[in-house]
């Protein structure tokens, strides 16, 4: 070992007996295992193989049947991934898949990438394709009228850009061009065990990587050189990403402040970020005091933490994802900060999957009704400007009789705030 990493070791656990996060922390951090390095965690997961993909285009064929749409066109994006498994990057050159009830999937393809399109589609599948002075959405509607779906409907991955659609609707004049968020989000909106188990495995990498980024604390330190310890050790479990770590007042600010701050003496450091395992993705947050908490901090973090477990106690399936929100705001103002939005600035949380942010939002106002693999984001805070903000997030997915936190080791306490694996 050279004396550079002996030394950044030593300064490790000296900042982290500076956190005072606690003996039992300390304990884990001084036994052998601690000491052994990182292992890679996504070594050896099974991906998804084409019996998934397979069962994901039947479900959204059932569920074009029971919108009454004829047909479905996904274009380059997460969708596109999502149902077919082929990635293509977005470009002014209209490039897709018609999805129906009818038939196997066609694409459509602008011809000088038909070759490239050729080594991602499934074999067997049909490519139709469109020269550079030919309309591709004129393809589309040649589609249509094969299906015997000419003046049909034919939905609308939401994920398409808007030239898409106007140029859908624009050349399809006898068909209805319709929202295909029913077939998309009815999809993507409930995960399967498979993708369940990506999601636990990137929210334990992520928190790993967070317990160890939190042992290289120090005073005068930049949120860069936290965020970096973060990342590498992400990338030693096998995945890629990280944390955007904020120190003392600007954690206040949920999404971060501009202002430049180094690490000082009283601080609090809030870090948000995650990985993803297979293309399915983690959002963590973690606050914790660098030194002694004040008296206000370790009562804002108690609250937050409370209002955390009231949600997910509140989540079950027929629950509203308004109710959830609302079992964590209530605890939030009966602790005196509230009302409405004024300390707990934002919704309780977001779909998750394969992005970050997606359908369905814990948020006032969505009456839709919770299901067993529903996968959320549960993030309560409180946020002080000019103090301090404290926010703790775990992932959750709904159960056949309530929910549980996606990865484990959530916070225990300000000092423990990466609970046991």
């Amino acid at each position: 070992m050279s004396p550079t990493r002996r030394s950044f070791i030593k300064a490790g656990a000296i900042s982290v007996a500076a956190l005072g996060l606690g003996q039992a922390e300390a304990a884990k951090r001084d036994s052998p295992l601690q000491g052994q390095p990182l292992e890679n965690l996504v070594k050896g997961v099974e991906p998804l193989g084409p019996a998934d993909f397979a069962a994901r285009i039947e479900k959204a064929k059932r569920l074009m049947a029971a919108n009454r749409f004829d047909a479905l066109f996904v274009g380059g994006g997460t969708n596109l991934l999502y149902f077919t498994k082929v990635g293509w990057w977005l470009s002014e050159r209209v490039f897709g898949v018609v999805l129906s009830p009818k038939k196997d999937p066609i694409w459509v393809s602008p011809a000088f990438e038909a070759p490239r399109a050729q080594e991602l589609v499934p074999a067997g599948q049909e490519i139709r394709t469109w020269q550079e002075h030919e309309s591709p959405y004129a393809l589309i509607g040649g589609v249509l009228k094969d299906i015997g779906a000419a003046t049909g409907r034919l939905a609308a991955a939401p994920d398409l850009r808007a030239f898409e659609v106007f140029g859908l609707r624009r050349t399809l004049t006898g068909a209805e061009i319709v929202d295909g968020a029913p077939v998309t989000e009815g999809c993507r909106g409930t995960k399967t065990a498979k993708e369940i188990a990506f999601m636990d495995l990137a929210n334990r990498i992520t928190k790993i990587a967070y317990r160890e980024g939190f042992k290289t604390l120090r005073e005068g330190m930049s949120p860069r050189d936290l965020g970096g310890a973060i990342a590498a050790a992400t990338q030693k479990l096998g995945s890629q990403g990280g944390g955007g770590p904020q120190f003392g007042p600007n954690t206040a600010f949920p999404h971060g402040s501009q202002v430049p701050r180094t690490l000082q003496p009283g601080d609090c450091v809030l870090v948000d970020g995650g990985c993803s395992v297979e293309g399915y993705r983690s959002d963590v947050t973690r606050t914790v005091v660098f030194g002694r908490p004040s008296d206000k901090q370790r009562r804002v973090w108690d609250i937050v933490k409370k209002a955390q477990d009231a949600a997910l106690a509140a989540a079950r399936p027929g629950a509203t994802c308004e109710s959830v929100d609302a079992a964590a705001r209530k605890v939030v103002e009966d602790a005196g900060y509230g009302p409405g939005y004024k300390y707990f600035a934002h919704r309780l949380g977001h779909g998750i999957g394969m992005e970050g942010h997606e359908y369905p939002y814990l948020v006032k106002g969505n009456a839709l009704r919770l299901e067993p693999g529903m996968t959320f984001s549960n993030e309560p805070g409180i946020y002080i400007y000019g103090e301090f903000g404290v926010r703790t997030e775990d992932c959750m997915v709904v159960t056949e009789s309530g929910a549980r936190v996606l990865g484990g080791m959530a916070a225990v306490s300000i000092e423990e705030p990466i609970g046991p694996e």
